[in-house]
């Protein structure tokens, strides 16, 4: 049994240090729920308007701020957003997974929307990785962020790689795309989509409240093997908790063996094939790891 937990707040705009303590009092209340692993929203310790000050916001991964949340974590896995500077001066919107005093795992942003009114095309840099992050047990996390999961391929991806649960960390806005899109009925098709697809529980995790031009309408939740939501938040701060049960993943993975029959030799040649019509060869030969 994996005890799971979604922190759904707003965060202060650019406020680093303000932002640190908000999340020492959610994981201090997820403690208190014997919660195994606890989500965050996408940007959680800066806001998502905090590229605005991104030279200022920015920090690296050994950052000690990161580090004294990963202390507070101790067992429990935590997932947090922040502003990463990578090496040579590249930003990134990552995410980490922070366990008894280190950062256990990071992803990087792929998918960088600049549509609507989502600019993150402007600040960020795209990352390069898909892979997995085992917590305990049978459960590996597949850890994509926000948009991400809008690029299919990255989620399939993400469970070839052998994830067992898919954690997506959002900052879902109202207004983000435009008037005829809806944000919140998209996110939960998706995420029960995905969950009955490849038959593993998923835990979004969006903040809440107004934020400069955009709403954030809450609705975290956490959504079980077949695609029923085990808990579903409102739109204000809250903390929601769910029991994931591994023995429904192999009933769910055993009834649609979408993982077993991906066929993933006529994906690669297919793919490779395309790239090589699109007159892109460079990067069918990039190996790079």
């Amino acid at each position: 049994m994996l005890r799971t937990g979604v922190a759904q707040f707003a965060s202060e705009i650019g406020d680093f240090d303000a932002n640190i303590e908000i999340h020492l009092d959610w994981i201090s209340k997820a403690h208190a729920e014997n919660t195994d692993l606890l989500v965050m929203p996408e940007l959680s310790l800066t806001g998502h308007h905090g590229c605005e000050d991104l030279l200022d916001t920015a920090v690296d991964r050994r950052d000690k701020r990161l580090r004294r949340l990963a202390e507070a974590a101790g067992d429990m896995a935590v997932v947090v957003g922040f502003i990463e500077e990578g090496p040579a001066a590249q930003f990134y919107n990552s995410s980490a997974i922070l366990q008894n005093g280190r950062v256990q795992y990071l992803h990087r942003k792929i998918n960088i929307p600049s549509y609507g009114k989502l600019e993150e095309g402007k600040h960020y840099a795209t990352g390069r990785f898909v892979d997995t992050c085992h917590l305990r047990d049978q459960w590996t996390a597949g850890l994509l962020i926000c948009a991400d999961l809008w690029n299919p391929a990255l989620t399939h991806l993400t469970f070839l790689h052998g994830a067992t649960l898919l954690i997506c960390p959002v900052s879902s806005g109202v207004e983000a795309v435009g008037a005829d899109f809806d944000n919140p009925g998209g996110w939960g098709l998706t995420m029960r989509f995905y969950s009955m697809m490849y038959g593993a529980p998923s835990i979004m995790a969006n903040r809440c409240g107004p934020e400069r031009d955009l709403t954030f309408w809450g609705g975290s939740r956490i959504v079980d093997a077949f695609g029923k939501e085990l808990a579903t938040a409102g739109t204000g701060e809250e903390l929601i908790v769910a029991d994931l049960n591994y023995d429904q993943v192999r009933r769910a993975r055993h009834l649609l063996p979408t993982v077993r029959d991906s066929n993933m030799g006529l994906v690669h040649r297919e793919t490779t094939r395309l790239l090589e019509t699109l007159g892109v060869p460079d990067l069918v030969r990039d190996d790079t790891p």
